[in-house]
């Protein structure tokens, strides 16, 4: 019976309390590339201080290899934390983990969700580059990768979109996770007696 609801619905879960879960994912295997150039400027910076002579040309030589080693460790592990992003939506909150370790990590309370959009195409170039974005005409955004986004906004008027699969099965079942905001009564418009 579960395999059946499965196939309905292949993001969402059953919790041990009975109340379900959606959880998505989104992956970007070209940073692979970009994790090996930064492995590469980190091998290179480590041969230059074990090869070399420390003979002539100290200071150059020193700033190559602290260059070298501080660029491969900010590459390789930049581009680790954005390999992947999961997406977990359970009864109270969206909570969005980066890369293997869930760092960067933002969890969203759904009281200050106001409602929840598809987007079909998020682009790294929309938001300047992959990774954890901001810009101020947009919002704040987690791009792994090109393709279709859940766009969240806020009850400050902010927007939070995130790049995962089946984002149109997200915004479903956010939607039904919100609670509606109470109308405004309507205003009398006879005379009051």
């Amino acid at each position: 019976m579960r395999e059946n609801a499965a196939d309905k619905h292949p993001g969402r879960r059953t919790s041990a309390h009975g109340s379900e879960i959606w959880t998505g994912r989104a992956r970007n295997r070209v940073q692979w590339l970009l994790a090996l150039g930064g492995f590469a400027c980190l091998a290179l910076g480590i041969e230059l201080a074990v090869v070399s002579s420390w003979a002539t040309g100290i200071a150059a030589l020193a700033m190559s290899v602290v260059g070298l080693i501080a660029a491969g460790l900010l590459i390789l592990f930049g581009t680790l934390a954005f390999l992947h992003v999961a997406v977990k939506v359970d009864k109270d909150h969206l909570e969005v983990r980066c890369g293997h370790v869930g760092l960067p990590r933002r969890k969203i309370p759904l009281a200050h969700v106001v409602d929840a959009d598809f987007a079909p195409s998020v682009t790294p170039r929309q938001w300047g580059g992959w990774g954890y974005r901001w810009r101020p005409e947009i919002g704040t955004a987690v791009v792994v990768r090109r393709g279709e986004g859940l766009v969240l906004i806020l009850g400050d008027g902010r927007r939070f979109t995130v790049t995962v699969d089946d984002a149109e099965s997200a915004v479903r079942h956010i939607r039904t996770r919100l609670t509606p905001k109470p109308k405004p009564k309507p205003k009398p418009t006879g005379p009051i007696l």
